[in-house]
């Protein structure tokens, strides 16, 4: 029952800040975010990583079709669940610096965001998946399209239509599958797992799957919508895309695609694991040539991506820990680096490298937070980064060395646009917009630093969430070999 509180108490947190208006909205949203990762903490605590799925629940849906509202939760989805529970109340207090109108509005969609994202890592039904990754849809693309930039609903249709698109690609796979199983039929995802496909099938499985995690990710070639709208929505809306809603394409990569049609994976995996290197230096050349702020980070994390899925498709220990503890690495590292984006555009309206420099000359705690941050982007050694990138190449390597040895690149090419970024903004003679900027207010450093903690705990003791998904992923690759 504990997994549908998880569910259920964001929904209600939305709804009771929507009820109270503007005037109190930030303040009971927030409470809400906290009520939840306290919960979260305390499922934690229970969780033991070796007995598979715990706290589960169980109702019928349509009876008739043996489809059921059911979830649980085991060490892959406890590290999503920790990390979306922990960035969701630091989302939301990084927004109390903007006025957005219709507080209650824009607040209360960023909980009812974290239930439908809880409820994609949670869900054991296929269907109850499918339907969460539809919901967690619905309350970004509002977010972006209306508090978001000038060209917003352009760019949020784009982005509505592939994602749409993208789903519609699993739902006829999810259907397929459901009237493959045996007897009266399941859509329990386990039961998924034993399935005799034909090749055939295999390979209209596995593609159907690839197209709609790939948009979600995003991942090359289906990755146009992300740097506009990523760009253009409000900057908690684009810290929930990047730090947890690109991770639901991975968690699905690892969950369903996986364990679901092995054999096409040694037929087609190759295929994509190219995809995702071509995505990671594509998105990292591209991150060094941009001189807006955040569409830069925007190409960072569509190259991070690319090497999760990559490490997820050579279908081994190391790339699937690796994914899984970079999705939490990048999740931290990238809401830290938009919300700095944010502070410096809230202070100089303006996100252009050229008419920025000499930050650092009257922001000395801004530059230590941002460059932590930053460090921990690219890697450096005692950083969250380090961890998952070491393993995901590792794994690339002994996939494919010569992929591998491409893949590494990015470890160049990301040193290369972070410590650019940093250098054009932070050092060098102060430009005219950045007369007068001043450091870090205390609600800004309540944001950064339990970031700034994660940040150097997993990269110290990297074991506790190691050993949180080690159980789940070597059950999960029984069915992959």
């Amino acid at each position: 029952m504990l997994t549908l509180f998880l569910i259920l108490l964001p929904i209600a947190a939305g709804l009771i800040t929507f009820l109270v208006g503007d005037r109190l909205a930030k303040q009971v949203a927030l409470i809400g975010g906290l009520a939840e990762l306290a919960l979260a903490a305390s499922v934690w605590s229970q969780f033991d990583p070796s007995a598979g799925i715990q706290f589960s629940f169980r109702y019928n849906w349509l009876a008739s079709g043996s489809i059921s509202f059911a979830g649980g939760i085991d060490g892959i989805s406890m590290l999503l669940v920790l990390l979306t529970t922990f960035l969701t109340p630091l989302i939301i207090l990084s927004a109390f610096g903007n006025n957005y109108k219709n507080t209650a509005s824009f607040y209360a969609l960023i909980l009812f965001m974290e239930a439908a994202l809880i409820g994609v890592f949670t869900a054991t039904d296929a269907f109850l998946f499918y339907l969460f990754f539809e919901a967690a849809l619905i309350p970004v693309y509002f977010l972006a399209a209306v508090w978001g930039g000038e060209n917003r609903l352009k760019v949020t249709f784009k982005f509505f239509i592939y994602t749409i698109f993208g789903s519609l690609f699993m739902f006829v796979a999810l259907v397929y599958l459901y009237y493959q199983t045996p007897g009266a039929h399941s859509s329990e995802i386990r039961a998924l797992y034993g399935l005799q496909l034909s090749p055939l099938s295999q390979g209209f499985v596995f593609w159907a799957f690839f197209i709609a995690f790939a948009i979600k990710m995003p991942l090359f070639p289906f990755h146009t919508w992300q740097p506009d709208t990523y760009t253009e929505s409000p900057t908690p809306a684009t810290m929930l895309l990047s730090g947890i809603m690109l991770k639901m394409g991975v968690y699905g990569l690892i969950r369903l695609l996986l364990p679901i049609v092995p054999e096409a994976l040694g037929s087609w995996g190759i295929v994509a694991v190219i995809l995702s290197v071509i995505g990671i230096i594509y998105g990292s050349i591209i991150a060094i040539q941009q001189s807006d702020m955040k569409r830069l980070i925007a190409y960072s994390s569509f190259a991070h991506v690319g090497l999760m899925a990559a490490g997820v498709f050579s279908s081994s220990a190391n790339g699937l820990q690796g994914a899984l503890i970079q999705m939490l690495a990048h999740g931290i590292n990238v809401v830290g680096l938009f919300f700095i984006i944010d502070i410096i555009y809230a202070r100089t309206k303006t996100r252009y490298l050229d008419q920025l420099g000499g930050i650092s000359q009257s922001a000395s705690h801004l530059s230590v937070y941002f460059m932590i941050l930053l460090l921990g982007s690219v890697a450096l050694p005692l950083t969250n980064g380090f961890v998952g990138e070491f393993l995901l190449l590792s794994s690339v390597f002994h996939y494919d060395h010569w992929l591998g040895a491409i893949a590494g690149l990015t470890i160049i090419l990301g040193s290369v646009y972070m410590l650019r970024l940093f250098q054009k903004s932070m050092f060098g003679p102060k430009s005219k917009w950045v007369e007068g900027f001043q450091d870090l207010t205390l609600k800004e450093r309540a944001v950064l630093l339990p970031l700034i903690i994660m940040v150097f705990w997993i990269g110290i003791y990297p074991n506790t969430f190691l050993k949180l998904t080690e159980p789940a992923v070597n059950q999960l690759l029984t069915l992959v070999k």
